[in-house]
């Protein structure tokens, strides 16, 4: 068990966030988490937001690690530097940072309209506050909070959430231009945080079986599928690496780290690793 690992997850109410949480719970540490929707009643309203805060707190309650939420909307820059400040306060440190909280998803149809494949002149321009004004955003104001401590500490590890989508066109412009932006800035960061001994990356999921995939489980081949929790295991491995610091700047794909670290899935199964073709 890691009880001495402090963690930061954002946007930790459902599907990755939530399993990264849960994953890190299971090993021991102690994991702050971010998250809008706190109750089932608030998810209820928008079945795109399935999960909450509650949620998650009646699923740590089994596990060995200490959970402390902060409720948070990550679109106001003061609620995510008072909960990373919160965070501090109660564990004096934040090891790892998981920059997740991501908002564009959310209203892929409009009224009758599928506006997620629209050509970039048809888009929402909202889509573009979503993720780029609220997603990417959020991923800088939360690392500049947590960097000097782990500055200070001469350790740490920062971890982006990102998709292949940064290098070929996948779903539509702003998707990639949001993905193309979490990846320059990891690899910024890390240029930066490196004389420091601190860690930061982008990371690829694969096809990951959160809440909304399962809700549209038939338009998907679900055989290579990894649980949310997997991806918390990338990290978890990630950060007990010695040699991690090596890492710092890249992309690196969930499956490819679970196979040079050598873990499986949590039902025992090994996820192929995907590669750009597959997207």
């Amino acid at each position: 068990m890691d009880k001495g690992t402090v963690a930061l997850v954002t946007g930790a109410s459902r599907g990755i966030g939530r399993g990264i949480a849960l994953s890190f719970l299971a090993q021991g540490m102690t994991v702050h988490v971010t998250g809008r929707t706190v109750t089932d009643a608030q998810a209820a309203v928008h079945p795109q937001l399935e999960g909450s805060l509650d949620g998650l707190k009646a699923e740590a309650e089994a596990l060995p690690g200490e959970l402390i939420v902060h409720v948070c909307d990550h679109a106001d820059d003061r609620q995510t530097e008072a909960a990373v400040a919160a965070a501090l306060r109660h564990s004096g440190k934040v090891d790892i940072l998981v920059n997740n909280a991501w908002p564009g998803y959310e209203s892929m149809v409009e009224g009758d309209d599928y506006t997620w494949e629209q050509p970039f002149w048809e888009q929402p321009i909202w889509r573009w506050d979503a993720m780029i004004g609220v997603a990417l955003r959020t991923s800088f104001v939360a690392s500049r909070a947590v960097a000097p401590g782990m500055i200070a500490r001469k350790t740490g590890l920062i971890v982006n959430i990102s998709f292949w989508a940064a290098q070929k066109h996948h779903g539509n412009a702003i998707y990639g231009i949001a993905k193309a932006g979490t990846d320059k800035m990891s690899s910024d960061f890390a240029h930066e945080l490196r004389p420091h001994g601190v860690t930061a990356i982008s990371l690829y999921p694969g096809l990951v079986r959160t809440e909304a995939v399962m809700r549209n489980a038939e338009y998907f081949d679900m055989s290579n599928s990894e649980s949310p929790q997997f991806v918390g295991l990338a990290i978890a491995a990630l950060w007990v690496d010695p040699n991690r610091l090596e890492k710092s700047g890249k992309v690196h794909v969930t499956a490819d780290l679970a196979s040079e670290y050598g873990f499986v899935d949590i039902d025992g199964k090994k996820i192929v690793p995907a590669t750009l073709g597959d997207f």
